[in-house]
């Protein structure tokens, strides 16, 4: 087995059950180190035992890939493969009627590995697209791409998918929707991408009636395609702990989604299950398009998926109303008309 795939694979797994940042990186950046030297060079070094005179290869990553070359798949791999589950059941239908997701963030902002490796998992699990949604210029905590920036990023985009086709990698971004509710980046380069989730990131304890004329300007930008994350709110518990939900609206601003065309996010991050679960009523009664996304930040967390499909297949969401689900055309001649 490719010593590289060992490690990104293990790294993987790592990531879908949240283990601790510190492991998942151990073996990314062995990953790295070892495609950096290139395959003849691992092979020369793993047979005279000096994998770990390499920087960024300790004993148990130089293991893995001295195990890789010479038995295949590694015992670490193998197990856990073997100990890998659903991370939440009960949405099998509705993450096999997935063609994609509209969120996804790469090292380019606050991700952990750059977008390559994001949409070359993707692909591998079985999406026909990805959308790559970095964050826009205000949220410099977690460098926002600045306009000069996001043309760069497009132009990388651009190559991927010569590389990945007939899989497509969608250009997009995370806009920060701010206080006044315009969005924070160029009108002019938020038309050229193909996806653009609005999502509210900084005062999340304005008042409710300021917050919902905030949502209302947003979600009926006719650049805005999905609301991510619609409250905001970050449950208990994890190294960033908790945080209450912010407080809108909800019948007005799903309302305008409705009517806009706006699609509200069904976000599967397990930290945020975003719009909780009176809110997802309230937008599916109304009749609002939803999209299930995985905001995953690394590789493995587009497994995230299984939580947000078995919550959508919980409130009995229907599939043609999840934007996901529509073949490429489709959705672009949604999101760009």
């Amino acid at each position: 087995m490719d010593p590289v795939a060992a490690l990104e694979q293990i790294a993987f797994y790592l990531e879908r059950t949240q283990e601790p940042t510190y492991r998942v990186r151990a073996y990314r950046k062995a990953a790295w180190a070892l495609a950096a030297l290139g395959p003849d060079e691992v092979r020369r070094r793993a047979a005279a035992g000096t994998l770990t005179g390499v920087a960024d290869v300790g004993p148990k990553t130089a293991q893995v890939a001295v195990e890789a070359l010479d038995a295949g798949v590694p015992a670490y791999l193998e197990r856990l493969r073997t100990d890998a589950a659903p991370l939440a059941t009960g949405g099998e239908k509705v993450r096999s009627a997935l063609r994609g997701d509209l969120h996804t963030h790469s090292d380019w902002t606050d991700g952990g590995s750059p977008p390559h490796e994001m949409a070359a998992t993707a692909k591998a699990l079985g999406h026909q697209y990805t959308a790559l949604t970095d964050h826009s210029p205000r949220l410099t905590v977690a460098r926002g791409l600045s306009a000069d920036r996001l043309r760069e990023q497009l132009a990388l985009v651009g190559e991927l998918n010569e590389r990945l086709a007939p899989f497509r990698l969608l250009t997009g971004i995370e806009v920060d929707i701010l206080d006044d509710g315009s969005l924070d980046q160029d009108e002019d380069l938020l038309d050229e991408l193909d996806v653009v989730v609005a999502s509210v990131h900084s005062k999340l304890k304005m008042d409710p009636a300021a917050m919902t004329r905030r949502m209302l300007a947003a979600v009926r930008n006719p650049r805005t395609d999905v609301l991510g994350h619609c409250t905001g709110r970050r449950l208990g518990g994890g190294s960033r702990g908790g945080r209450d939900q912010s407080r809108f609206d909800a019948e007005r601003v799903f309302a305008a989604c409705a009517e806009a065309g706006t699609a509200v996010e069904v976000n599967s991050r397990p930290e945020r299950a975003d719009p909780p679960d009176d809110l997802l009523d309230v937008a599916l009664e109304i009749g609002c398009l939803i999209s299930i996304d995985s905001d995953a930040h690394a590789p493995g967390q587009l497994d995230f998926l299984d939580y947000g499909c078995a919550r959508a297949a919980a409130h009995e969401v229907p599939l043609e109303r999840v934007v996901n689900t529509w073949p490429l055309t489709d959705l672009l001649a949604w999101t760009r008309p």
